[in-house]
């Protein structure tokens, strides 16, 4: 148990603080939580994985639409560069959810990679508002704090030692 007023330990049932003789009410604070990256790690590489699937299914059906439905609109006159574009964007969109993947499952993994794949996919999916937008400062704000990378090392050992 913890002094309400300055942090330190208390011993149970005492009535004061030994370090600063605050009166202890009935209840006293909890023990801290660990850091961000625990708090929060494998939340985010749950939802890098839900937004990854999302991701997904939208690469694949603008790919699927790019190489029928506009190869036959382009025979009645719709602009030819349609095709390749929304190709390559499809594409482009499925190795975005490729690389959130494996990112999400390297979080909830606690690999020592993961770190390094969700902050890129994370800065890519910062322009795709509202969710990436949302999903990539969750990532920056989990995975940036001051002691980011000592503090994922640290997760990544938690993983370890278990």
């Amino acid at each position: 148990m913890f002094c309400n007023a300055c942090g330190k330990p208390v011993a149970a049932g005492a009535t004061t603080c030994a370090a600063c003789g605050q009166v202890q009410p009935v209840t006293v604070m909890a023990a801290p939580v660990g850091s961000r990256i625990s708090r929060h790690g494998k939340l985010l590489g749950i939802l890098w994985i839900a937004y990854a699937l999302l991701n997904a299914l939208v690469g694949f059906v603008l790919v699927v639409l790019a190489n029928t439905l506009f190869i036959h609109l382009q025979e009645q006159g719709a602009p030819r560069f349609l095709h390749p574009l929304l190709t390559v964007v499809g594409i482009f969109i499925l190795l975005k959810g490729a690389l959130g993947m494996a990112a999400g499952f390297g979080l909830v993994q606690r690999e020592g990679w993961a770190r390094v794949a969700a902050l890129v996919v994370a800065f890519i999916s910062l322009f795709n508002m509202p969710i990436g937008t949302a999903l990539g400062i969750y990532t920056l704000w989990v995975l940036m704090g001051a002691n980011g990378d000592q503090e994922y090392e640290r997760f990544v050992r938690e993983n370890l030692a278990a």
